[in-house]
């Protein structure tokens, strides 16, 4: 299912001239070698470009159409017109000379072979220069001195000729497609993505560029140990995939691995996105939807209202008709050495995908303090409200990270793995304002509410529910009064009952609100503001009448909260606090 989706994507690019028909690939180039007709290294030509990553600008080898290149796992296998100094000069940084000069063998007979019946200046060079080249030579050659390190340290090269690219002129291209056709000799069969006879790929094509894998590239079908196989049938022959298939899948992943806005990285995996139709509008609202930049936000808003009255939504600045019976892909790819992890693959119409992330939305919406205007908090954001904001490592857990995203999209239950990750972090950390860090963030509220309303079913509100008799949710409320009035009377105190008593009061209040509420008969006395007092005592006593009462009459403090009580306790502590700051916050206005 997978590859079929590929494959077809791979279909509407090629059709729109994105990705190249096989015998073609891109790969990424940092030198060029612009030779004389008797094959002599005239001048060396940077291409590298400037590209942006993060908040710097770095200078990196320019993406490339180049002769497809081959797929190495070990042994010598030369490409054609581009590979690195290895295979081109017979020199590199890998501490193995005499391999190196074998690869560039190969690759001399490899180029010669294909550019035997070529009259064109360009294919003239190139076999002057493979027949003349000294690899013995190569690294006290002049021109290669002031990038020395780079050019022998495993970069791409290509050639040139009169500054134009070689694999550009058109004698060399019928020769290197007449090669590809003469070279075809493999097993056929009928192909399993296709269901058309076809010449069975050995091994899959690398995807190369993955984030964590090896840089050589890692396959996401392979078939390499006797464990593996099944039938006598080796390698990739377990599953027969025909090579134009395999071509296609790995260049539409390849395709969304480079287009910056069509893929997201999530902890260790890696989601990709398209629409079956391949147009890019759906992956461009998908990916605001998935990450909402902060200054989209009214835009958002006016989004999911066209969506839920079926209007044509508008969305940066462009009026766009899309329909919501697309069939929509995501995949979750994560590196494995040598392979690609599938954590998830998950199809669907764009409008049902849309209406999850809608819902997911809705559950996290919670009141928020005035300064914080981000009413659609994106899911990297969401999940770095479980990371230590002190430690090294600032990456969700991996898995995790992937089955969050799994839940949102399918609608399905949050893993409570990360139910648990915040639950964590409360007890974890304590308010520190000089480094920004917060015990309970309006982030792991709405996280905690979601959790509540998708995974218990709990009735819970965006802001403070005076009508909620459920207990936890009650002593977290009142844990929020008791340290109001701990404040009210010791205005600007550095450390408050919080830091001291939440954890245990959110596990076992019975043991600690007795404690808590001796203290505030102390600290009530202290209150200047007389009315204030007043008005923190008949609250404390309304929530106290929601409590049951022991058979001595005294309140009845549960002995211990569940994961999920200490989650309505939480919620109740952070939504009385909120009511409290609003009303502070109109006062000053």
């Amino acid at each position: 299912m997978i590859l079929q989706a590929l494959a077809g994507y791979y279909e509407k690019l090629a059709e729109e001239g994105k990705v190249e028909r096989p015998g073609w690939g891109i790969a990424r180039v940092a030198y060029g070698l612009e030779l004389g007709l008797d094959g002599t290294v005239k001048h060396v030509v940077p291409l590298k470009q400037e590209e942006t990553v993060g908040k710097k600008t770095v200078w990196k080898p320019q993406p490339m159409k180049v002769p497809e290149p081959v797929t190495r796992s070990s042994g010598i296998s030369a490409n054609f017109l581009c590979d690195n100094s290895g295979y081109i000069l017979g020199a590199d940084r890998k501490g193995k000379p005499e391999r190196a000069v074998q690869c560039f063998q190969a690759a001399k007979e490899k180029h010669l072979s294909i550019l035997n019946d070529c009259r064109s200046k360009p294919a003239r060079a190139v076999a002057a220069f493979f027949e003349n080249w000294n690899p013995r030579e190569a690294e006290n050659y002049g021109l290669f001195q002031e990038d020395k390190e780079e050019i022998f340290g495993g970069v791409n090269l290509v050639f040139l000729y009169e500054g134009r690219y070689v694999q550009e002129d058109e004698e060399v291209r019928e020769a290197w497609e007449d090669f590809l056709d003469q070279s075809k000799s493999g097993e056929k069969g009928f192909c399993m993505v296709t269901g058309r006879q076809d010449e069975i790929a050995r091994i899959h094509t690398s995807i190369k560029g993955f984030p964590g894998a090896q840089s050589s590239g890692a396959a996401l079908v392979s078939f390499n140990a006797p464990a593996f196989e099944s039938y006598g049938k080796e390698q990739s022959f377990n599953a027969p995939v025909g090579e134009k298939a395999v071509y296609a899948y790995t260049s539409a992943l390849s395709y969304l691995l480079r287009e910056k806005n069509y893929h997201k990285q999530i902890g260790d995996t890696m989601v990709v996105y398209w629409a079956e139709s391949g147009e890019p509008d759906y992956q461009d609202i998908f990916m605001d939807m998935m990450d909402p930049p902060s200054d989209h936000q009214d835009q958002l808003n006016s989004f999911f209202k066209n969506l839920k009255e079926n209007r044509r939504v508008d969305l940066d600045d462009a009026d766009i008709q899309l329909s919501m019976s697309e069939k929509f892909f995501i995949l979750g790819l994560a590196p494995n050495a040598a392979r690609l992890s599938v954590r998830f693959f998950y199809q669907d119409t764009f409008g049902n995908i849309l209406n999850n992330l809608k819902v997911h939305y809705d559950n996290m919406r919670i009141r928020r303090p005035v300064w914080d205007t981000v009413e659609y908090v994106g899911i990297w954001r969401m999940l770095q409200e479980t990371v230590n904001k002190k430690s090294r490592d600032k990456n969700p857990m991996p898995h995790m990270a992937a089955g969050v995203l799994r839940a949102i999209l399918t609608g399905g239950p949050y893993p409570v793995s990360l139910y648990d990750a915040v639950i964590e972090r409360v007890r974890a950390e304590q308010d520190d304002d000089n480094s920004r860090i917060q015990k309970i963030t309006p982030g792991r509220a709405a996280i905690i509410k979601a959790f509540l309303i998708k995974n218990y079913k709990e009735e819970v509100t965006v802001a403070l529910n005076e009508n909620n008799t459920n207990t936890a949710y009650i002593l977290g409320r009142e844990f929020a009064l008791l340290e109001a009035i701990q404040e009210a009377a010791n205005p600007g105190i550095n450390a408050t009952i919080k830091d001291r008593y939440f954890n245990s009061a959110c596990v076992t209040p019975a043991v600690v609100f007795p404690i808590l509420f001796r203290l505030k008969n102390s600290h009530i006395k202290k209150v200047d503001n007389k009315g204030l007092a007043i008005h923190y005592e008949k609250q404390l006593g309304e929530l106290q009448t929601k409590i049951s009462v022991a058979d001595d009459q005294t309140t009845a403090y549960p002995k211990q909260l569940s994961l999920e009580e200490q989650g309505m306790f939480i919620l109740g502590y952070y939504h009385q606090n909120q009511k409290r700051y609003e009303k502070t916050n109109k006062e000053e206005r």
